[in-house]
């Protein structure tokens, strides 16, 4: 009994002095508005199209499915195009086998007929293995070095669906001009792509955001206080983002509701900034990410424009992409 004793007060001990959330983040974050590149990889390679060989659709009726994540070619794993195309060529294309991931569970089908046309490996699909796009640094936290951004998952246009990624990384983007929004139509940002000055690694897709490990040099830009959900009031506030000459610029917003059982549209809000109206015309793609700000607070960031009044966005708090980030 005494042993026994001992045990739970040890237990109770470390309990006390072992911190319960180990991915805590900061009070105090850097604020984004920087526009980024982003390049993420898929876990396989996802299949988004067929198209006929030899008038027939061999993919489609051998049983594949827009969505499916190839795994697997003839046993051996891939995770590239280049990967699936070299182990079909070693085989001559003949009655190869691909195991893939649908739904969470492996699958494997065969497609008996040859690929080989002549030198040329023809599979009947259509896939890719990665997407490559701009968005919005949200924050990064300087304590942990990690960082946030877009405030919403990369889907894959084609399929819709939320894109399983292996990794991928943020790089220096150079706005060069702006598709004004117009009502029913979302404009966008136009940029230039340097992937070779890269910000940070990307490890983590999700309703949130992007997340990962910043590993470039902190920008120099004050710490903003986090602001907890109870925090935001409706009213005005700011938006960082860039929309010309790559510099970071505030605009004038005004909250005009708050929803706190959301997921990312926690924050209804208005354009009020003439500045930013007259050029862009609003919210446009692009500006995902964006860091909004509110009495010195870093409070939410930009994820959607609503596009029959592109004057208006969502967004989403930003302690819900901290918790997410740092987990």
């Amino acid at each position: 009994m005494k042993k026994m004793n001992k045990l739970l007060v040890l237990w109770a001990f470390l309990l006390f002095i072992v911190p319960i959330n180990i991915f805590a983040y900061s009070d105090y974050i850097i604020p984004g508005g920087d526009n980024v590149g982003i390049e993420v990889h898929s876990n396989g390679v996802l299949v988004v199209g067929f198209y006929k060989v030899d008038d027939k659709f061999i993919a489609r009726d051998s049983g594949f499915l827009v969505g499916d994540s190839i795994i697997k070619v003839n046993n051996k794993e891939i995770y590239s195009i280049d990967d699936m195309v070299n182990i079909i060529k070693d085989t001559n294309g003949k009655d190869t086998k691909f195991t893939i991931n649908r739904d969470g569970k492996e699958k494997t089908i065969h497609l008996k007929d040859s690929l080989d046309h002549g030198g040329v490996y023809k599979t009947g699909m259509y896939v890719k293995d990665k997407i490559v796009g701009i968005g919005t640094l949200t924050y990064i936290d300087p304590n942990t070095k990690k960082f946030g951004a877009l405030g919403h998952e990369i889907d894959e246009k084609t399929t819709a669906e939320k894109f399983e990624i292996k990794d991928g990384k943020i790089f220096k983007s150079n706005v060069t001009g702006i598709e004004r929004s117009e009502s029913g139509s979302a404009g966008e940002k136009n940029a230039t792509y340097d992937a070779n000055t890269i910000y940070g690694n990307i490890e983590k897709n999700s309703t949130s955001g992007i997340f990962g490990d910043y590993t470039s040099g902190f920008p120099d830009t004050e710490k903003l206080k986090v602001a907890a959900v109870d925090e935001v009031r409706t009213g005005e506030a700011k938006i960082r983002t860039v929309i010309q000459d790559n510099k970071v610029e505030e605009f004038i917003i005004n909250i005009i509701k708050l929803d706190y059982n959301g997921d990312t549209k926690n924050i209804l809000f208005e354009v009020t900034d003439k500045e930013l109206l007259n050029k862009t015309g609003g919210i446009v793609q692009g500006m995902s990410g964006s860091p909004i700000i509110q009495n010195n607070m870093i409070v939410g960031a930009v994820t959607h424009v609503i596009v029959n009044d592109t004057s208006k966005g969502y967004g989403i708090f930003i302690t819900t992409m901290l918790k997410e980030g740092e987990s």
